[in-house]
């Protein structure tokens, strides 16, 4: 799967060694990568860097990554990035709130991480289709 080359993915887990595994993974893709630790420092970097995805755990510190996702949804009117969750909370309540707070997606940990490529990737072919 080919994405854009710097396509500008935002990465939030309080976890280093999932957030070394992601960042690893996904460098391979050729992704602008930044990383946030926990959700007050996602939602900072958000507003300075204006990522076009946005992955996010759901159990941080400062901001839960309900309230990084609400947030940026409050932000953009317009278009809005492409949010990701991905969290061990794998119960239907659990994945009903992550869509309900603003999320595209709500994969459970250890999420497939060609699952999470492959969810970015149509995304961005619905965002921009090729010419022909």
């Amino acid at each position: 799967m080919n994405t854009k080359n710097g396509e500008r993915l935002l990465i939030a887990d309080d976890d280093p060694n999932l957030l070394a595994s992601y960042v690893a993974f996904f460098n391979a893709f050729n992704f602008e990568i930044r990383t946030a630790t926990d959700g007050q420092d996602a939602l900072d970097l958000n507003r300075a860097w204006h990522p076009l995805i946005v992955m996010l755990d759901i159990q941080m510190p400062r901001l839960n990554g309900r309230e990084v996702a609400a947030e940026i949804r409050a932000r953009n009117k317009g278009e809005a990035p492409l949010l990701l969750a991905v969290s061990g909370l794998s119960g239907p309540a659990e994945l009903a709130q992550s869509i309900n707070s603003g999320f595209n997606h709500h994969f459970v940990k250890p999420a497939q991480l060609p699952s999470l490529l492959a969810a970015m990737t149509a995304w961005q072919s619905v965002r921009s289709p090729k010419s022909s």
